[in-house]
């Protein structure tokens, strides 16, 4: 294979990649950030938007353009970008659909992109260290927490709305947290997902404004903490991803019959009680099928991923 062709391959797996995160952040409960770090491309979005920096504003108004595009990795955040665009466009109506007519094999399929995920991120921490274990611990609490929350749901304002997009993109940049989870709890999921699917321009642009800024905040933290910190962070990470599990529980009883609620569990039951309170079929091993494909496709794209690790190892955290 040509260079140029292995390096436009190489730019529709990231587009691939994308649109799998623009997917899973339709779903309340699902993060794109988990989709990020099961592909291995989880540091290089992080570095690539911190470096979006005071340098590359410099590059930009000195009209070196093409140095400013290598230094904000620009051709993988374009290919990137235009991913999770084309998966949230798709996903709004996709996931929609699946949450209606068959929630237990995408909760099921989720898990298994998860659990994959977890297992591959094995050798960025060492969980027998104290430190390392109670960052992961304190993540799993964390995400139990939120997702105890009780959702709401308002007519945003258009500053809320700029608030919304700020804080539900941070969240979409942490493995485990689900943006579209951190919308219900603000009440503005409704309301952003109708905006999408009727493509209304200034709602999307203002909630837009409001994830630029939360992503240039985000991952300046996250990329400090990777570089100092890295074993805890991904301790912290394994602990976000590992708590989102519970959430996604097969068979669940929902608390609110809305189709964008469907998705939210009340509390997990087993598949025998979940076929006598509801009368539906728990659908076992289709569950169990979606599982295997979320750990293979999760496994097979970290194989086929070139985007080589990032390049700070452990031992840029000093602290270890």
């Amino acid at each position: 294979m040509s260079r140029s062709a292995d390096s436009a391959a190489q730019h529709l797996l990231v587009y691939a990649k994308g649109m799998i995160m623009g997917i899973s952040d339709s779903v309340p409960g699902v993060s794109g950030g988990t989709i990020a770090v099961a592909a291995n491309i989880y540091d290089r979005i992080i570095y690539a938007v911190r470096a979006i920096d005071a340098d590359a504003l410099r590059l930009l108004l000195a009209g070196r353009l093409q140095e400013c595009w290598r230094h904000v990795d620009g051709t993988f955040l374009l290919a990137l970008g235009l991913g999770i665009g084309s998966g949230l466009l798709l996903g709004a109506n996709l996931i929609v659909y699946l949450i209606e007519n068959n929630p237990e094999p995408l909760r099921a399929f989720f898990i298994g992109l998860i659990a994959a995920a977890i297992w591959l991120l094995r050798g960025e921490t060492v969980l027998r260290d104290w430190r390392n274990a109670l960052s992961a611990a304190v993540g799993a609490l964390f995400v139990l927490l939120v997702s105890m929350a009780s959702p709401g749901e308002i007519r945003p304002s258009t500053f809320y709305l700029f608030l919304c997009g700020m804080i539900a993109v941070s969240a979409m940049l942490l493995p485990g947290l689900s943006g579209a989870f951190i919308l219900l709890l603000l009440g503005a999921y409704q309301y952003m997902l109708i905006a999408l699917t009727g493509f209304d321009i200034p709602v999307l642009l203002i909630f837009l404004a409001g994830c630029v800024l939360g992503v240039l905040l985000m991952s300046r933290i996250v990329g400090w903490l990777l570089r100092r910190h890295r074993r805890r962070a991904y301790g912290f990470i394994c602990g976000l991803l590992a708590g989102s599990i519970p959430a996604l529980w097969p068979w669940q009883m929902a608390i609110d019959s809305g189709a964008a609620m469907q998705f939210l569990a009340n509390r997990p039951v087993a598949p025998a009680e979940y076929l006598a309170l509801t009368g539906q079929e728990p659908m076992i091993p289709i569950c169990l099928a979606a599982l295997l494909v979320g750990l293979g496709l999760t496994l097979a794209a970290r194989r086929s991923s070139r985007c080589s690790p990032s390049a700070t190892s452990a031992a840029d955290d000093k602290s270890l």
